[in-house]
């Protein structure tokens, strides 16, 4: 049994956090507004700040939204870095900068103690099931303390190199991830709008060179409409910034990629932030006159 820190209860870091209770884990817990009762109930243990998380447990997990918040949670006023001793680990799950995270990496390591960022792919259905995908950064040696604890959360994972590389896995996933929405979007559409059932194109596709998880997940969705969350569009614009700012600095152009923002950005304008990114085959079908399911004339 270990003594792990867990910063950030919401859709993914819940589920996440059971399953480390459920493993026999001792969980120090942490989030904003409150921790979930149900993980107190499990027998998690309720914490008043990042510190108090990081003076119990040897390992201190983070899962919140963005960059600042990450920074916020370890570096803020009764932060996990005023609790930190050394020899004890930080690992970031949440999905943030991959040039900020090398400066928290460093900054930690100068407590004397170690980071590792790993953020993952899998959505909620990922984070209740326990098959998330996760991708790291950081020393062998710390990923290999860690990997236990990775493998009760997921089940595809992977040391990708050093601080920041980690976060960049990531940010490439969500790349290609939304050009992969954007492509089954107008796909179906395209189908829809020529008077094919998409449901049946869907069906002839995955059996193709085109089949993909997303058209096989995500294509369903935009055929029954059901674009309650899963991954909130707000949040893989958050991952798109973090793409094309990362981009800026390196001198890269990401063309498509600003596409697919500018889509998100569409959906956004019409109060759609916080639906599912598979709708945005919704701005697609704005600039189309036509829905998918739509009678074609």
């Amino acid at each position: 049994m270990s003594q792990i820190g867990f910063i950030g209860l919401g859709i993914m870091g819940t589920p996440m956090a059971g399953h480390l209770i459920k493993a026999g884990h001792e969980l120090y817990l942490f989030s904003i507004p409150s921790v979930p009762q149900a993980l107190v109930d499990a027998g998690g243990r309720s914490c008043t700040n990042g510190k108090e998380v990081a003076q119990k447990a040897e390992i201190i997990i983070l899962m919140v939204p963005d960059t600042p918040n990450v920074r916020s949670a370890l570096f803020d006023s009764n932060g996990i870095a005023e609790g930190l001793t050394p020899g004890k680990i930080v690992v970031d799950m949440s999905s943030i900068s991959p040039i900020e995270t090398k400066e928290f990496a460093r900054r930690v390591n100068d407590l004397g103690c170690q980071y590792l960022d790993a953020p993952v792919s899998g959505g909620e259905v990922g984070a209740k099931n326990a098959t998330l995908s996760i991708m790291v950064g950081g020393s062998e040696t710390t990923f290999e303390k860690v990997k236990p604890v990775f493998e009760l959360m997921g089940k595809n994972i992977t040391l990708v190199g050093n601080n920041g590389d980690g976060q960049t896995a990531k940010v490439a996933n969500q790349i290609i991830v939304a050009l992969t929405i954007e492509a089954v979007g107008e796909a179906l559409l395209f189908a829809a709008k020529a008077g094919a059932d998409p449901a049946k194109v869907r069906t002839a596709l995955m059996g193709g060179f085109a089949s993909s998880k997303i058209l096989e997940v995500h294509g369903d969705r935009m055929i029954k409409r059901t674009f309650a969350p899963g991954f909130r569009i707000e949040l893989h614009q958050k991952d798109l910034n973090l793409a094309l700012s990362t981009a800026r600095a390196l001198g890269l152009s990401l063309p498509n990629t600003a596409t697919a923002q500018e889509l998100f950005n569409a959906c956004a304008a019409h109060g759609g932030k916080v639906w599912d990114h598979s709708a945005m085959v919704r701005a697609l079908e704005l600039m189309a006159n036509f829905e998918i399911g739509q009678q074609a004339e």
